[in-house]
């Protein structure tokens, strides 16, 4: 083999195994994204005209966050948004594979 010369692995080319390890990475940082946003939820400061108590009041209230421009407000703001966005991705993408696999 010559140097500089890239060795790729034509076998598994994008449909490798998905070993239990990489299940385990999966779930761990899905827990780490869920307590994310409970530490952001819990430590940052609504403006006072907003003072959510429910998932609605959370999301109405939201887009007033990164008035204050700090670090924890403008982080929740960005998960509140990200994550229904995140979860509807990932739905989308198991239904096709199901309606995929209905096909055949």
């Amino acid at each position: 083999m010559r140097m500089g010369t890239i060795v790729r692995a034509r076998k598994y080319h994008g449909m490798a195994d998905h070993g239990l390890s990489r299940y385990f990475v999966l779930y761990v940082a899905q827990l780490g994204w869920v307590l994310l946003g409970v530490f952001f939820l819990r430590n940052a400061y609504w403006p006072s005209s907003c003072t959510p108590s429910s998932i609605v009041q959370i999301f109405a209230c939201s887009p007033r966050l990164p008035e204050s421009r700090n670090f924890i407000e403008t982080g929740l703001f960005t998960w509140l948004w990200c994550t229904p966005i995140l979860i509807l991705l990932d739905v989308s993408r198991r239904y096709r594979a199901w309606v995929d696999a209905r096909a055949k």
